[in-house]
């Protein structure tokens, strides 16, 4: 059985992108997808310090929030789906400090792996935040997911974007798409096709 990991990164546990992630998940579950929504809290995250720690023990030095428990268990998820309210055209501060240490600590981990990201905007700046989002996705030789529009809901106030018909449309079409992705890797696994054959890593940069 497939299992998909949502975090949700909004200071409102309940609030807009709670809901928008909620709907995906209802998607999946219908589909025989086992979800679990991660909230990454209202206290302070810690930033990235690269300390190159995490290179050796795969461990994050930090232990103060759920980065840990959810390294214990990365190799269980086969997909991962970011949500963020818009904060400045931008995913929340907190958000993006707890992906820099997650993406960091477990970057070789997430090859091949399923991802997407949501973000909930009162007004604007969805499409900005969105591709803030993605970035970590792309480095990382993960297999991303859309919907039949960019993925995001607008709402204000907890369960505002409840009325969002559209954008609810939308979070229930990326949950079929991923479900649909995730049973043709795994028939593609069933049948014995190979991952990609990766090169070795290279690091260039442009000084001389």
């Amino acid at each position: 059985m497939s299992r998909v990991l949502f975090v949700n990164g909004s200071t409102h546990e309940y609030g807009c992108t709670y809901t928008a992630l909620h709907e995906i998940a209802k998607t999946l579950e219908k589909q025989g997808v086992t979800t679990e929504i991660v909230w990454i809290g209202k206290r302070p995250v810690q930033d990235c310090t690269s300390c190159g720690s995490c290179r050796e023990t795969g461990r994050c030095v930090f232990r103060d929030d759920p980065i840990d428990q959810i390294l214990d268990r990365l190799d269980g998820y086969d997909g991962r789906v970011l949500g963020s309210p818009v904060y400045y055209a931008g995913p929340t501060g907190a958000l993006c400090s707890f992906m820099d240490r997650l993406f960091y600590a477990g970057n070789g981990r997430m090859t091949g792996k399923l991802a997407a990201a949501v973000v909930n905007a009162r007004r604007a700046g969805t499409t900005a935040a969105l591709d803030r989002l993605y970035k970590y996705f792309s480095i990382c030789n993960m297999v991303t997911v859309w919907s039949d529009y960019w993925n995001m809901t607008f709402g204000h106030t907890e369960g505002q974007n409840l009325q969002d018909a559209e954008g609810l449309q939308n979070m229930r079409n990326l949950g079929e798409n991923m479900a649909w992705m995730l049973q043709n890797l795994a028939a593609g696994r069933a049948a014995g096709v190979p991952a990609p054959a990766r090169e070795p890593r290279m690091h260039t940069n442009f000084v001389r």
